[in-house]
């Protein structure tokens, strides 16, 4: 399964609009994206827009690199649609449980701690002052003098008074009224890239696609990413492998594995290994970024894998020409 979901997202590190969009957080131009409200459309993400050129593909876009793993996402809002006419030019109305009528208005009820009324908020205001209707003494602390006890609504169409209001959705577009049960309602994401793939990302597509065209331009036939069944049956995958010749087909291997450290650990060297002693592939590449640390080397030699240390794509090209192009 994590094999597949490595396949998946080589894949996409290898399209175009994949590449554009992920630069965008990979350069720190934006660290969360975050849809913009359309008041009709509803929630868009412009930025995606700008990059597919299809505004309708944008969420199936997101929806590709979150699956994939790629992105994360967090709930940033949700949505009602109008179920008749599907516009997001929706209101909300707040309105009498007797009478349904959204003309209510709503007060808070107020305690007097002294002597124990309780009214709405306009019958103990007089002027600027707050002043209980039944003793007339001046309430001027909150919590001392008086207490909000709550909310309490009052119908002008019917004057009958509640405590909670029903909802209705109102369409502004074809003027259809709605209730909850009725409600499309939709959820609308902030997505980010997750940590673990930043790196991953990064490799994938500054430094597989140009060493891909690479091999490509110098006679190679390319697969990118690729399996290979080896002797035992087994399938493995490959960042990149390269095939050339016709009569006697040469197969050479290429994985790639980067560090935040100063180098990257043995680890990947011993998962190569692993996959060449079942392939047997003739040449085995491991392309470490920045560089790769003693042991590393040390086991590589052993394993007859050949190291390729860069800081960049320009430097892995450069280093990887120079050791398959001195093999002609």
């Amino acid at each position: 399964m994590l094999k597949m979901d490595k396949i998946k997202r080589a894949e996409l590190y290898r399209d175009r609009n994949t590449q554009v969009f992920l630069s965008k957080f990979l350069s720190g131009e934006i660290s969360e994206l975050k849809p913009v409200c359309d008041p009709r459309r509803g929630y868009r993400y412009p930025i995606v827009e700008s990059i597919i050129g299809d505004a309708l593909d944008a969420e199936d876009f997101l929806d590709k690199l979150y699956e994939a793993g790629i992105l994360e996402r967090r709930l940033y809002d949700k949505i009602i649609y109008c179920p008749k006419c599907s516009s997001a030019n929706v209101s909300v109305h707040y309105c009498c449980p007797y009478c349904k009528s959204f003309d209510i208005q709503k007060s808070s009820l107020i305690e007097h701690v002294k002597c124990g009324y309780m009214d709405v908020e306009d019958n103990f205001r007089k002027g600027k002052k707050l002043v209980c209707p039944k003793c007339h003494e001046e309430l001027e602390k909150l919590d001392v003098d008086y207490r909000r006890a709550g909310i309490w609504c009052t119908c002008k169409d019917c004057d009958k008074s509640f405590d909670i209001p029903v909802t209705a959705h109102f369409c502004r577009d074809c003027h259809a009224n709605s209730t909850f049960e009725d409600a499309v309602i939709k959820d609308v994401y902030a997505y980010g890239l997750k940590e673990e793939v930043k790196e991953e990302a990064a490799v994938g597509w500054v430094v597989i696609a140009p060493i891909r065209e690479f091999l490509g331009e110098n006679g190679f036939e390319v697969e990118s990413p690729a399996f290979l069944k080896g002797k035992s049956g087994a399938n493995h995958v490959f960042d990149i492998v390269a095939y050339k010749g016709d009569k006697t087909r040469k197969v050479t291997v290429i994985d790639l594995a980067s560090s935040t450290e100063n180098a990257v650990p043995e680890q990947p060297v011993i998962a190569l290994f692993a996959k060449i002693y079942d392939v047997s592939p003739d040449d085995a590449y491991l392309i470490a970024i920045p560089k790769m640390s003693e042991n590393g080397k040390k086991m590589a030699k052993s394993y007859n894998i050949k190291i390729v240390e860069a800081k960049n794509q320009k430097e892995a090209i450069k280093a990887l020409r120079d050791k398959i192009l001195e093999k002609k």
